[in-house]
């Protein structure tokens, strides 16, 4: 077994001057940092008062468990002689906010990739591969709620 490590550095730029002293006194924003990768500027869902034009935890899950999807899948279609010319994935993620006992949770994340094939490609195959890829992701062998995949399939001309 290989275990491979991932660390990043997460700073907070919220103080406004006097720190968290009241629920609304500081901003959530925040950046994502690594000495080789462009930072990332993240807040909090604007539900919970963060900044709209900022990534957040919500947001970087859903594009997670859709970037290790569509990773596989490219792998698994290419392994396998399926040409994949573009593949546009509009995931949907679901978090309920039921009460104060148990906070947030997500119930489900659903990847609706569009992917283009190149002409005479074996359709069947392709919609097969997206099986695979799921089992083999990572993230979805990490979380406790479902993740589906509604791909469409449409060929170049």
């Amino acid at each position: 077994m290989t275990i491979h490590e991932y660390e990043v550095k997460i700073q907070w730029e919220g103080n406004t001057g006097t720190g968290t002293s009241s629920y609304r006194s500081y901003k959530r924003d925040f950046s994502i940092q690594h000495p080789q990768k462009a930072t990332i500027q993240g807040s909090s869902d604007p539900a919970y008062l963060g900044d709209v034009t900022r990534w957040n935890p919500e947001d970087l899950l859903v594009a997670s468990a859709s970037a290790c999807h569509k990773l596989w899948y490219l792998h698994l279609c290419a392994v396998n002689h399926i040409h994949v010319l573009s593949y546009v994935d509009h995931a949907l993620g679901f978090m309920e906010d039921a009460d104060p006992v148990k906070r947030g949770h997500f119930t489900q994340i659903i990847l609706r990739p569009e992917v283009i094939l190149e002409k005479g490609a074996d359709q069947e195959l392709a919609a097969k591969l997206h099986e695979e890829a799921h089992h083999e992701c990572m993230i979805a062998n990490s979380v406790n709620f479902p993740i589906t995949c509604e791909a469409s399939f449409s060929f170049a001309e």
